[in-house]
């Protein structure tokens, strides 16, 4: 490459990923959204707080320890090393000398990238445990999640660990990102129970209607506008015909993906309720986002649509099985993030040769055992410190007044 073009590259690459880290970090809206207008009038404000305020935890706890866990360990390892902060960057002179190995994009616009990440990983966790968790608890968990439990296996993948080496493929996160809060979540939820009501006798299911299902159709779509950025972001780079081309296939694939997650749904659903169900159809799209994201570039459009549709109709199944099992996940995350992150990281070899089946189980196993038994164990102990649950009165009363002292519509609420 021309050294005269090289500050050039390097410019538009960063403006790229930053363009692409501020669309998913437009991504905590809609979860903020998706997910208040999933639960009761009387949760809202509770669950707006935990989602803004695990944003600013989220970049806090990275600044400090979990970058570097990430991207300053060891090549090909399994245990990480420790280190705070992102450190001094030159990359800009490195560039501008035209250096051999110089670096495509600024570091600091790279932990942006991978900061909003984590903060997406820890607001599927938010969703699952809602309308029954204690505030300080899910707060106190999310300092460990996005500081160590998350960093941990993001390093074992994208900071070249063991399953790099391995030959595990995760393009954009389907694993790294959904898999991993999804288990979180599934930990969270186990201890911390069902919402009172939830369950009757003889496997009975009682449905707990949300409050707002235009804010949670609202939600659905910034999710899917900020997953252009989470996918065609994780090219990382534009500045060349090979990745400009790679960018625009990761955009339309991940568009098809959501299309196709929905109307599959969608026509489940209408043949086991009879019913076009709202709430399954805006699942359905983000399960066939989460399908997608593993493998976003290799798939041609048609493929892509089928990903997607698949990971749609393993969503609405995952929500009626969870609610057999009595596991109670109010926003539907575990379905959509847990099964959809599993089969895109098992759809990956269907279209990239360089993948095979035995890493990507590999990956699926490492991830799943490692952020659900070390959240299971920061949850136990949160149980034991804190508590994790507010008492019956509270959780009738809504944990709006118990936990912030405010209602989202102090005008309309019911108690129910």
């Amino acid at each position: 490459m021309d050294s005269n073009l090289i500050p050039l590259h390097y410019a538009l690459d960063t403006f790229y990923l930053l363009v692409c880290g501020a669309l998913v970090m437009w991504m905590a809206a809609g979860f903020a959204m998706l997910e208040s207008g999933l639960v009761r009038a009387k949760n809202t404000a509770e669950i707006l707080t935990k989602n803004v305020v695990l944003y600013g935890v989220a970049c806090v706890m990275y600044l400090l320890i979990g970058y570097h866990i990430m991207y300053s360990s060891p090549e090909g390892g399994f245990l990480p090393s420790l280190g705070f902060l992102i450190g001094d960057e030159h990359a800009v002179d490195v560039v501008a000398a035209g250096g051999e190995g110089a670096p495509a994009f600024s570091k600091r616009a790279d932990f942006f990238f991978q900061v909003v990440f984590v903060a997406t990983s820890m607001s599927i966790v938010s969703g699952a445990v809602a309308e029954r968790m204690k505030l300080w608890s899910f707060l106190a968990f999310a300092v460990v999640m996005t500081g160590f439990i998350y960093p941990v296996q993001g390093y074992w993948k994208w900071g070249s660990g063991f399953l790099d080496q391995a030959g595990f493929h995760d393009f954009a996160g389907s694993g790294m990102v959904h898999l991993c809060g999804a288990s979180a979540a599934l930990a969270g939820v186990l201890l911390l129970g069902a919402r009172r009501g939830k369950y009757g006798p003889d496997g009975q299911v009682n449905a707990i209607p949300g409050a707002n299902l235009p804010l949670a159709t609202l939600g659905a779509l910034i999710l899917w506008f900020g997953w252009f950025g989470f996918n065609g972001g994780s090219q990382l780079k534009v500045s060349s015909i090979e990745d400009a081309n790679a960018v625009a296939a990761a955009f339309l694939n991940t568009n098809l993906g959501a299309a196709g997650g929905l109307l599959a749904a969608l026509i489940a659903a209408r043949l086991l309720f009879g019913k076009a169900d709202l709430t399954m159809a805006l699942n359905g799209a983000l399960a066939g986002l989460v399908s997608i994201t593993a493998e976003p570039v290799t798939p041609t459009a048609q493929v892509a649509l089928l990903i997607g549709a698949v990971g749609g109709v393993l969503c609405v199944g995952g929500v009626l099985l969870l609610d057999k099992l009595k596991i109670d996940d109010p926003v539907g995350a575990i379905a959509v993030h847990g099964l959809g992150g599993l089969w895109g990281l098992l759809a990956v070899p269907l279209t990239n040769d360089a993948a095979s089946f035995g890493a990507q189980l590999l990956g699926i196993a490492c991830i799943f055992a490692w952020v659900f038994s070390a959240s299971l164990v920061v949850w136990g102990v949160l149980k034991v410190v804190m508590g994790l649950r507010v008492d019956a009165e509270d959780e009738y009363a809504g944990v709006d007044i118990v936990e912030c002292g405010m209602e989202a519509y102090p005008e309309f609420t019911r108690k129910s």
